[in-house]
């Protein structure tokens, strides 16, 4: 038989079993960024195994999609004359108490709450490795340098090592006599960071004109307000590329700065190899017209070959070094003086085994030594030049 519903009769409910309704707590979930963040994930993923299978798919990435995140990064921290990713950095102990007292208050209700909160935390770690990929990566597995350049890149003799640094000594001992010392021997750049840069931007733009893969833009070196403990990992720049800043430690010696502010605006434009950048910022030095940048440029590069010359034949090295005009020398004994403070130390330690991991794991089975391999492109490029 049928009724009407209206009718029926229906069960009561108590004021008490109404309110445990009313009250009860939703089941908390991952919010829908966190998902579309791990579904970012996934597919960065997915292209950073084909960076790693093919070479054209990287060199295509690295120029296009790469090279417009890095802009856009570049441009939104620009405004800010401080490194965001050291604000970010000294911003940690605080962060961690405020992730603390968040999850206490809001996410220890129950264990599916923690996995959230988990999940929440998680998705920003994410994030960072899809900024890797998007912006980096490809420039680890795209074509070599020497390639792009035209460079035999060759076994090197101790005979071209010696060559090189003669051209190297030849065009320091020349700049250094144009240059000033403080007391110590150490020379002084004459003018301030922000004027460096706007000089360095100008050198890109030469290099860019018979380099068209080397991108120009407008960027900000960024000086590191705790340069003087950063020296005791013995790190001279660093680019952060989750922020897309190029950061350089201004406590060490003056004659450093430049260069090191090349290598690092140099990974800020996709040259991701350690030795390429080194190259890319000597040839943006040699393209400055300003002596104090040249200079830079071509004694940290003579460094890297005279050790190099040193290991291959020290009679060799020997008459190098004593080639070079006694400004020179005085700027490498200040250094000396100046590095043996930091030189052994447990941060230098964990620096070195830290960026040494990361570089083996990005395609550079030399690790934190494929920094020395600018001679092998600073010789080819000589031995190119006679020809």
């Amino acid at each position: 038989m049928n009724t009407d519903p209206q009718t029926e009769m229906q069960t009561p409910v108590s004021e008490t079993g109404m309110e445990e309704v009313l009250t009860q707590t939703p089941k908390k979930k991952l919010p829908l960024a966190c998902t579309v963040l791990y579904i970012l994930g996934g597919i960065s993923l997915i292209l950073y195994v084909l960076f790693r299978v093919s070479v054209p798919f990287a060199d295509f990435f690295n120029g296009t999609v790469g090279a417009a995140v890095r802009r856009i990064l570049a441009y939104l921290t620009a405004w800010l004359p401080l490194s965001l990713a050291e604000l970010l950095l000294l911003s940690i102990p605080l962060l961690l108490v405020l992730l603390v007292v968040v999850a206490y208050r809001h996410y220890c209700d129950s264990r599916r709450s923690m996995l959230v909160y988990l999940g929440i935390l998680f998705s920003v770690a994410v994030t960072v490795g899809i900024l890797f990929v998007w912006s980096f990566a490809a420039g680890y597995f795209a074509t070599p340098l020497a390639d792009k350049l035209e460079l035999a890149r060759e076994k090197v003799s101790r005979e071209e090592l010696a060559d090189t640094a003669e051209i190297l000594v030849r065009e320091l001992n020349a700049l250094s006599a144009e240059l000033n010392a403080d007391e110590s021997g150490s020379t002084v750049m004459p003018y301030s960071y922000g004027e460096m840069n706007r000089k360095l931007l100008l050198a890109y733009d030469r290099v860019h004109e018979r380099y068209p893969f080397i991108d120009t833009f407008y960027s900000r070196v960024k000086p590191v307000m705790l340069s003087e403990p950063m020296s005791y990992t013995h790190i001279t720049g660093v680019y952060t590329f989750f922020t897309g800043e190029a950061n350089i430690n201004v406590h060490f010696p003056d004659y450093t700065v430049p260069f090191t502010a090349a290598h690092e605006l140099a990974h800020q434009r996709g040259i991701a190899r350690e030795d390429e950048a080194n190259f890319v910022a000597f040839l943006v030095c040699l393209e400055s017209d300003d002596p104090y940048i040249r200079y830079s440029g071509y004694l940290n590069v003579y460094e890297y070959v005279a050790s190099a010359l040193y290991s291959a034949d020290r009679e060799l090295y020997r008459k190098s070094a004593a080639s070079l005009s006694e400004e020179v020398k005085q700027e490498r004994v200040a250094y000396r003086a100046f590095f043996e403070r930091y030189r052994d130390n447990v941060a230098a330690s964990v620096s070195e085994s830290v960026n040494n991991g990361y570089l083996t794991s990005q395609g550079a089975p030399q690790g934190t030594k494929s920094y020395n391999l600018v001679v092998d492109l600073a010789v080819a490029y000589y031995r190119a030049a006679k020809e």
